[in-house]
C-alpha cells in the first residue's frame, strides 16, 4: 500500500514537474504523461499492480473523450457526415489495409496471418490523441477536422469486425457467415434500444437530477449513463467507447448537452491523461534502441504509405492543403493496435516477441503524433504556400487596418463598402473558394482561422483598428471573439448577433460591440416607413 501511494505520488509528481517544462517548449503535456510512465515503470516496475486494470482505468479516458465528440453530434450532422462517415472511412480503412499488408508479405516476407493482423492495426489512428488536438485547438470545425473526425468514428466502428476477425483466424470452428450476422444483430439491437428506451432512460435522468439542484446528483446521473451505456455495448461485443459515443449522440439532442460537456471535462482529461500514462507502461527503452533502426524505419514506412492513401482520398474533392493535413493528422497508429497484437498474442496468431516490438512501433508513432498537428499548419503549406494560416505567411504590412471574418454575403458587402470607401482592410476566411473570389476581385484575402496565434501575429491583429466578425455560425463568432481578445485588447471587436439567445451566450464577453440585425433591420424600416 506504501509502494502504492508513493509510485502515485511520484507519479503525479513527475507528471507536473515534466508537463511544465514541456510547456514552456510548446510541447504537448501527451508527450510528458508518456515519459512518466516509462519512468515509473522502471522505478518501480509497479510491484504486482495489475497493469490492466491501469489500461483499463485509461480506455475510460477515451470513453469520455468519444461522448463528448457525441455530444456534438446528432442525426442531423450525421446525414451530413455519410460521405466523410462511409465513403471515406471505408476506402480509407481497406486501402490502408491493403497497401500495408503488401509491404509486410511481400517486401518484408511475414506469413499471412502476421500481415494481416499488422495491416489491419496499422490502418487505424488515435482517436485519443488526434481528436483531443481538435477539440482543444477547435480544429474540430474546420474542413480537415470534420472529415479526421468522420474518419476516426468509422475506424472506432472498425474495431470490432476486426476484433471478430481475429477471434476467426484463430478459430476453425466458426464461420465467417456467424461472424457477421452475429455483428449485424448485435449492432442492430444496440442502436435500437439505445434509441428507443434508453433515450427515455437517459431523458428521465437527467431531469430528475437536475430538477434537484443537487450538482453531484446531475454529474452521478452523467457518470452513470456513460458507463452504462459504455457496458451495453461492451456486452454486445463492441467497444466501450461505441456506447459512449451514442449516449452523447442522444444528450446532444436535449438542453442538457452543453452542461453536461462542461461538467466531464475535467474527468475526461484525467482518464486521458491515465491512458497516456499506459502507454508510456509500454515502452521498453533498452529494447527500443537496441533495435532503433528497424523500428523507425518501419513506422516511417507506415505513416508515409498511410498518409499517401489518406491524401489522394480526400483530395478526390477537397484542396491540397486540407487533403494534407487530414494524412497528416491521421497517418499515425492508434492505440486501438494495443487491443490488437494483445489478442493476436494471446491467440498464438503472432509471437509474443512480435506483438511487443509491434506495439513499440504504435508507441513511438504515437508520441511523434502531437510533434506533427501541432505544427500541421506548417507542413500542410508546403502543399500551397500562398493562402495558409502558418508561420509561411508573410506578416502584412498594415497599420490601423481593419480585419473582416467571413466572405460570405454579410461579408462581401461589408468587403464592398470597405472598399468603395478607400479604407485599409484584409478578409479572413475559412473557405478557399471565397478566398480566390475575393483576390479576383482585387481584395487582399487569406484562408485561415482567426483564432489560430500564427495568424493572429500574421495579420498584425494586435495593431488592427477593428475585427469585423461576419460568420453566422455562433460557434465561430465565439471561438473568434475570445481568440482575439486574448490576442491583444488594441482592436475594437464587432460581432452580428442574430438573436436573444445569441447575445445571452455571449455577454461573459464584455468587450465586444454588438449589432443585432434584428434592431438595425427594424431601424431601417421605420426610417424607410416615416420618409415615405
Amino acid at each position: 500500500m506504501e509502494n502504492l501511494l508513493l509510485a502515485i505520488f511520484l507519479t503525479l509528481a513527475i507528471a507536473t514537474i515534466l508537463n511544465i517544462i514541456l510547456k514552456k517548449f510548446g510541447v504537448s503535456h501527451i508527450i510528458g504523461y508518456i515519459i512518466t510512465g516509462t519512468i515509473i515503470s522502471y522505478i518501480f516496475g509497479f510491484n504486482g499492480l495489475n497493469i490492466h486494470t491501469l489500461d483499463l482505468i485509461g480506455e475510460f479516458g477515451i470513453v469520455f473523450l468519444m461522448f463528448t465528440i457525441g455530444l456534438e453530434l446528432n442525426f442531423s450532422k450525421i446525414k451530413k457526415m455519410k460521405d466523410i462517415l462511409l465513403v471515406n472511412g471505408i476506402l480509407q480503412v481497406i486501402l490502408s489495409v491493403v497497401v500495408i499488408f503488401i509491404l509486410s508479405f511481400f517486401i518484408f516476407r511475414l506469413d499471412f496471418n502476421t500481415s494481416i493482423i499488422i495491416s489491419l492495426a496499422f490502418s487505424l489512428s488515435s482517436t485519443a490523441i488526434v481528436l483531443t488536438y481538435l477539440k482543444d485547438s477547435k480544429d474540430i470545425h474546420t474542413p480537415y477536422g470534420q472529415k479526421s473526425m468522420g474518419i476516426l468514428i468509422f475506424q472506432d466502428l472498425a474495431v470490432i469486425p476486426i476484433l471478430l476477425l481475429i477471434s476467426f483466424l484463430s478459430n476453425e470452428t466458426l464461420s465467417i457467415t456467424e461472424v457477421l450476422t452475429k455483428t449485424i444483430l448485435s449492432a442492430f439491437l444496440v442502436v435500437v434500444f439505445m434509441f428507443t428506451v434508453g433515450e427515455k432512460i437517459v431523458n428521465t435522468m437527467l431531469s430528475i437530477s437536475a430538477k434537484s439542484h443537487l450538482e453531484e446528483l446531475f454529474l452521478g446521473s452523467v457518470f452513470a449513463i456513460v458507463l452504462g451505456s459504455s457496458l451495453l455495448a461492451y456486452e454486445m461485443g463492441f467497444t466501450y467507447s461505441l456506447g459512449a459515443f451514442i449516449a452523447g449522440m442522444i444528450i446532444a439532442d436535449t438542453s442538457y448537452n452543453m452542461k453536461v460537456e462542461s461538467d466531464i471535462s475535467s474527468y475526461k482529461d484525467l482518464l486521458l491523461g491515465v491512458f497516456f500514462f499506459s502507454v508510456g507502461t509500454k515502452i521498453d527503452a533498452v529494447y527500443f534502441f537496441i533495435n532503433i533502426h528497424i523500428i523507425v524505419l518501419i513506422f516511417t514506412l507506415v505513416m508515409i504509405f498511410k498518409a499517401l492513401v489518406i491524401y489522394f482520398i480526400i483530395r478526390k474533392k477537397e484542396d491540397k492543403n486540407t487533403s494534407a493535413k487530414t494524412a497528416l493528422a491521421l497517418a499515425q497508429i492508434g492505440e486501438f493496435s494495443f487491443a490488437i497484437f494483445a489478442l493476436a498474442g494471446n491467440q498464438k496468431l503472432i509471437s509474443e516477441e512480435m506483438a511487443s516490438f509491434l506495439i513499440l512501433v504504435s508507441v513511438i508513432s504515437m508520441i511523434l503524433t502531437p510533434f506533427v498537428i501541432q505544427n500541421i499548419y506548417k507542413l500542410s503549406s508546403y502543399f500551397e504556400k500562398e493562402f495558409y494560416e502558418s508561420d509561411v505567411i508573410t506578416p502584412i504590412g498594415l497599420k490601423n487596418h481593419i480585419i473582416v471574418a467571413g466572405f460570405s454575403t454579410l461579408g462581401r458587402i461589408v468587403a464592398g463598402d470597405l472598399k468603395h470607401q478607400n479604407i485599409e482592410f484584409i478578409v479572413i476566411t475559412d473557405n478557399l473558394k471565397h478566398v480566390l473570389l475575393a483576390r479576383k476581385l482585387g481584395i487582399m484575402a487569406y484562408f485561415g482561422h482567426l483564432n489560430k496565434l500564427p495568424v493572429l501575429e500574421s495579420l498584425k491583429v494586435d495593431e488592427a483598428k477593428a475585427v469585423i466578425i461576419t460568420t453566422s455560425s455562433e460557434g465561430n463568432k465565439r471561438v473568434i471573439s475570445e481568440a482575439v481578445l486574448k490576442f491583444s485588447k488594441k482592436p475594437t471587436v464587432i460581432v452580428k448577433i442574430d438573436t436573444v439567445d445569441e447575445r445571452k451566450n455571449m455577454r461573459d464577453l464584455p468587450d465586444l460591440e454588438f449589432v443585432d440585425a434584428n434592431y438595425e433591420i427594424s431601424k431601417l424600416l421605420v426610417d424607410r416607413a416615416t420618409l415615405s
